[in-house]
């Protein structure tokens, strides 16, 4: 009789070892999955981009000490132009398969605070839209250090919004042998995502791209997003709202490291060319893209 219960025992206890294994395996035993870890409220972990992987959804902005060195709040009253001191109005045409003629008349602050940059279907020359451009070139030139815009961008088929920076010898060196660093550039159609950008010998047209994205769903013409560029000696990494989208060192890029040098801040809202595409019928104008703040900082010496 023992010898029939021990079997019996024997029987029901590899059975109950089987269902929890099976139990496992389907992740019945201990209740349905966890949800998946978010980078940023209601958003998915950033996205892999067409060039490469972006960093992990973990990483974030390190908070250190930091010393503002120049910004512009954008006060001012409303359809006055950008501080001329700290801004650049560019004008005319640049080429490139772009459909906007630059003004100064497209960009303007509202008098709340902030700047906004006007695409409007309005035909200047050749050209069937007007748009604008603005530069620090002259008079704010950077070596390093944490450059962060807050911008607003327009959605829309043919739109391209960037905030970006050239190297300041770019007359005397022309890009891609200058450098160039997209801290932010959008393809107005794919709104769950914006792109992030190195340019060089060796990596330009194209150039070195991870994108970040907000998911399906995701759309970052809804709302103001943040974006930084964290600039060391032989270090660059890019952010958008604290989430690392790439870093790079000269190790890391196919071709010359061109960064260690002064650049200018560019911010500008483009109408068609290679990137963006030509507008369709559902793109909306006027369009804008609206700055909320831009902030230069350096670290504070210990």
């Amino acid at each position: 009789m023992r010898r029939h219960l021990r079997t019996l025992g024997m029987i029901i206890m590899v059975l109950a070892c089987g269902t929890v294994a099976v139990m496992m395996n389907t992740g019945r035993l201990f209740g349905p999955p966890a949800a998946q870890d978010k980078t940023q409220t209601g958003a998915q972990a950033p996205q892999t981009g067409p060039a490469g992987t972006v960093g992990q959804s973990g990483a974030r902005l390190s908070k250190g000490k930091m010393r503002l060195v120049w910004s512009d709040e954008f006060t001012g009253a409303a359809g006055s132009p950008p501080n001329p001191r700290r801004w650049k109005i560019e004008t005319g045409s640049l080429g490139n398969g772009r459909l906007d003629y630059l003004t100064r008349r497209n960009v303007a602050l509202d008098g709340k605070g902030r700047l906004v940059i006007t695409a409007l279907r309005q035909r200047a020359g050749k050209l069937p839209h007007t748009s604008a451009r603005i530069t620090t070139e002259g008079r704010f030139e950077p070596t390093y250090g944490r450059i962060t815009a807050r911008i607003k961008t327009p959605n829309g088929r043919g739109l391209w919004p960037a905030f970006w920076m050239l190297g300041t010898n770019f007359r005397q060196l022309p890009w891609p042998d200058c450098g160039e660093i997209d801290i932010m550039e959008r393809r107005g159609h794919l709104r769950d995502r914006v792109d992030a950008t190195l340019q060089g010998p060796g990596y330009s047209g194209v150039g070195l791209t991870r994108h970040y994205s907000l998911g399906p769903g995701g759309d970052f013409g809804a709302a103001f997003h943040t974006f930084t560029l964290d600039w060391r000696p032989n270090k660059i990494t890019l952010y958008v709202d604290d989430h690392v989208v790439q870093t790079a060192r000269p190790s890391t890029l196919p071709g010359r490291w061109v960064f260690n040098h002064p650049f200018f801040l560019v911010l500008n809202l483009a109408v068609g060319g290679r990137y963006a595409g030509t507008p369709d019928a559902q793109t909306a104008f006027p369009a804008q893209m609206v700055v909320d703040y831009v902030r230069a900082y350096q670290t504070k010496p210990r």
